[in-house]
């Protein structure tokens, strides 16, 4: 098959925007297939709600155990909120360095990340791109940490539930 014959991909990061740049980028990685492989969230069907559980699997401890230890791989980056979903991941990240420093760039960071969990894991688990999104405002960034925190209770209203 000639190159001619594959379709093209479509550009998901901002052509011209330096990803290593400091800011707050808020990531979503999803599972291959959009398998269930990490979580579980159980909602409360009682009379008076509580908050959903999320029951992390085998694979969703070593996501969480990568997404905590990410900072010491990277003293740039600071983990700001995330969530280990059953199907995927967000994650709320600040990147910053000083002058006499360059960053990692965003996907050297997630290529990293979802490296060592597949590695552990023993077989591939995630998609092959990720989702970014460069908090720029204030209210971008109110909006992202309320749709991170309330994703477990939306579970039921997910489209790949």
């Amino acid at each position: 098959m000639k190159n001619e014959q594959l379709p093209k991909r479509r550009k998901i990061r901002l052509s011209q925007y330096d990803y290593s740049s400091n800011g707050l980028y808020f990531i979503t990685i999803c599972t291959k297939n959009r398998k269930r492989l990490l979580s579980e969230i159980q909602l409360d069907t009682a009379t008076i709600p509580q908050p959903p559980k999320i029951m992390l699997t085998i694979y969703g401890r070593l996501v969480e155990d990568s997404i905590l230890r990410m900072e010491t791989f990277y003293p740039e980056v600071r983990i700001l909120n995330y969530v280990v979903m059953p199907n995927h991941v967000h994650l709320l990240l600040f990147l910053y360095s000083d002058k006499d420093k360059k960053s990692p760039s965003v996907s050297q960071i997630i290529q990293q990340f979802k490296g060592a969990v597949t590695k552990q894991a023993g077989f591939p688990i995630w998609q092959s791109r990720f989702y970014d999104h460069v908090v720029r405002l204030e209210k971008d960034l109110q909006d992202i940490v309320t749709y991170i925190e309330n994703n477990p209770a939306r579970w039921a209203e997910d489209e790949y539930f």
